[in-house]
């Protein structure tokens, strides 16, 4: 196994999960390296940034699902060859916060339900086959409600409104990426971690332990 994912919406934990299964692995003696997208620490980042700051328009559906999925492609692009590229084909497991999964998360959300396999085929092929990333091997969902990661969101910016993204600002934008995220799930068979009790967030390292165990079973 070279390549697992962690996805999920806004505020479900991936940042947490993704170091401690990095960490994890690491201390069993597997060579794993954390790398997380959008890649803001370098400049590829710009378009995400501009777009996610509101410079494009002020809501996520200003820009379109392929247009906002060209910005992340791109940071995910330049990423890969300046920074991790050569871990990867040297044998390191890559543990991803965030992925091309991603893009069908929250920007299939943008479209009309009949148009989602289409837009999965364009950005499967576009992303995997015309930039060749690497495809994972095993993508992890957290299953968190969006009423539990509004709640996680307030308490991550300590309740400043203006600290958020165009797509944390949206609450019922993050409804309809929650529907889109369990219908690429479920056509792609992705596993799906739930992540609260329908209201609290279930303790970080009881849902590590989860992760931690899929993962020894697929490796």
């Amino acid at each position: 196994m070279s390549m697992i994912v962690i996805d999920g919406l806004d505020g479900s934990g991936k940042a947490t999960q993704s170091r401690l299964l990095a960490d994890n692995l690491q201390k069993m003696g597997v060579p794993a390296r954390r790398v997380s997208f959008p890649d803001y620490d370098n400049p590829w980042s710009c378009l995400v940034k501009m777009y996610l700051g509101g410079e494009f328009g002020k809501r996520p559906e200003d820009v379109g699902a392929f247009a906002a999925s060209s910005f992340f492609a791109m940071d995910r692009y330049a990423s890969f060859k300046k920074c991790w590229e050569q871990d990867y084909l040297a044998g390191t497991v890559i543990v991803a916060d965030r992925y091309v999964g991603s893009n069908a998360i929250h920007q299939m959300s943008k479209l009309p339900r009949e148009e989602w396999d289409g837009f999965l085929d364009w950005l499967w092929d576009y992303e995997y086959q015309k930039l060749a990333l690497p495809r994972p091997d095993l993508v992890l969902y957290l299953d968190m409600s969006p009423e539990t990661s509004r709640e996680l969101l307030k308490k991550r910016y300590g309740g400043d409104e203006s600290k958020k993204d165009i797509h944390e600002k949206d609450f019922a934008y993050l409804m309809a990426c929650r529907e889109s995220a369990r219908y690429v799930a479920q056509r792609e068979k992705w596993r799906v971690i739930p992540c609260c009790d329908g209201k609290e967030p279930l303790p970080v390292e009881e849902i590590g332990q989860t992760l931690l165990r899929i993962v020894l079973e697929s490796l």
